[in-house]
């Protein structure tokens, strides 16, 4: 029993291996990997540690399969840690093998382990902070605190979510039976320690005057699907596969009814009344889910009148697993997963998106990871049009980090320049010694603060890319009318 935990990881980070790095570079992850390459203490969108590890996965070359080998990583260290954290909570060898399987095949903790996102990191820290916890409350060594606030400080350098997992957690064990473990010197030590470590990227944004806020209002005003109490808890049935949400209801029922667990039941309900609070997209509180895997697969095993359907269950989990497969690795043939969606349609109309931009027949995730090449090499068809003259002076402006990340990533091998955008932290780079005479505008028509234009001289395409980035018109700008520090301040878009 003492080696499933490691079996199981490296099962599941054998199965990431393989089918992650397929389609291609998802939206955010060409853009982490710029940031990256400028490092910082943090960035408009971000603190620095996801930017900081993509970047170091494209040292020996552009490799999707090295990027997508880092959530198979994390994705690894998540089925460890709930593996650990159940048995220290009493799990056996069964209680063990369902927490596994949950956390590897709940569809929210396989997306964070499928693509890189400032989520994934959490995969693993989060789970491991709470095992520290049950170890404590077990009577081991109060040194744990300090392990479990290196690991949430390392997390908020990740995402600053962890701040409200954190704090979740301590209010939550304050409101248990547990609350002694807070009462000593080590809680402290943890306290200071991750306050430390993630006291950099908050320093950034300080001096920076909080760009990460402004970007989430402008979220919550522009992309941001907003929803109420009852919605956002039904979001997190469906995140988590309705099929899955009875075992993890169960749960967090048993962690409330056991006094040493309860503190995992406080941690779930005080995170998600947060989020909802705070409008947070419904995939933010996802890396929870470990926890509740945990006690859900205890709950099972304790439960008499399940004994005789443990293998009945095991099963069920696999073949719910199998069914979803093709929705959240990246492996199956775009036509036929189109089919497969528009099919399931047919028979349920359900809202699971965070942002409302336009439906994609593959699902707005895959999607993401689609035209990026294709748009790159556009673009360098009309920057190689040009004359030499007009093309030394060129800048190459994109209307979101996806795009420009797009050129940066892959322009480089067609000579393109570095692209300048308005977006996020593109704006805070700066125009990059743009002098205002030629601008090849990716999406746009060229403004009316341009003397001439060449209009949609191009159009990218991709069947299967997010339909705003279907048929961008590329157009040539000629004759900045205004100063190029007056159009840039005109033109930052933080969200």
């Amino acid at each position: 029993m003492k080696r499933l935990p490691l079996y199981a990881a490296l099962a599941t980070f054998a199965l990431h291996l393989v089918a992650n790095p397929h389609y291609g570079f998802f939206r955010d992850e060409l853009y982490f990997i710029v940031c990256g390459r400028h490092p910082d203490w943090g960035y408009v969108d971000q603190p620095p540690l996801v930017p900081l590890l993509s970047a170091g996965t494209q040292m020996f070359g552009t490799s999707l399969f090295a990027i997508r080998a880092l959530p198979a990583i994390f994705a690894a260290g998540s089925v460890y840690m709930a593996c650990l954290l159940a048995l220290e909570i009493g799990a056996g060898s069964y209680g063990v093998l369902v927490t596994a399987l949950l956390t590897a095949f709940v569809p929210i903790l396989n997306a964070f382990g499928t693509k890189v996102s400032t989520d994934t990191p959490g995969l693993f820290f989060w789970p491991f902070a709470a095992f520290c916890v049950a170890r404590i409350i077990n009577g081991g060594s109060p040194r744990w605190w300090l392990a479990a606030g290196v690991a949430l400080g390392i997390c908020a350098e990740a995402k600053y979510t962890v701040f409200f997992f954190a704090a979740a957690m301590i209010v939550g064990i304050a409101l248990s039976p547990v609350r002694r473990i807070l009462v000593t010197p080590w809680f402290l030590a943890g306290v200071v320690a991750g306050s430390a470590i993630s006291l950099p990227s908050l320093l950034w944004q300080i001096a920076h005057g909080w760009p990460f806020v402004t970007m989430l209002e402008g979220q919550q005003a522009g992309t941001a699907v907003i929803y109420g109490p009852l919605a956002y808890v039904v979001q997190q049935m469906l995140i988590v596969n309705p099929a899955f949400a009875p075992v993890l209801v169960a749960g967090l029922v048993y962690a409330f009814a056991r006094p040493r667990l309860r503190w995992i039941g406080w941690t779930y309900v005080l995170l998600i009344v947060a989020m909802i609070g705070l409008h947070g997209h419904n995939y933010y509180p996802g890396d929870v889910y470990p926890l509740l895997a945990a006690t859900g697969a205890l709950a099972i095993e304790r439960t008499a009148a399940l004994q005789r359907y443990r293998s009945v269950i095991v099963v069920a989990i696999v073949a719910i697993a199998f069914l979803t497969f093709p929705f959240v690795y990246p492996v199956v043939d775009e036509a036929q997963l189109a089919a497969t969606i528009e099919g399931a349609q047919r028979f349920a109309h359900l809202e699971m998106r965070s942002a409302r931009s336009d439906a994609s027949p593959i699902t707005q995730n895959f999607a993401d990871m689609h035209g990026w090449p294709e748009l790159a090499a556009t673009v360098a068809r009309v920057y190689r049009g040009l004359p030499a003259a007009d093309r030394a002076r060129a800048a190459i402006f994109a209307n979101n980090f996806g795009e420009a990340g797009a050129i940066d990533v892959y322009g480089a091998a067609y000579g393109l320049p570095h692209a300048i955008s308005g977006h996020n932290n593109y704006w805070l780079w700066g125009p990059r010694g743009y002098d205002g005479s030629v601008l090849i505008e990716v999406g746009g028509t060229c403004s009316p603060q341009f003397q001439r234009a060449a209009i949609a001289v191009a159009r990218t395409a991709s069947r299967w890319a997010l339909p705003p980035e279907i048929g961008l018109p590329i157009s040539v700008c000629y004759g900045l009318r205004e100063p190029v520090a007056t159009f840039w301040s005109g033109v930052r878009r933080f969200i």
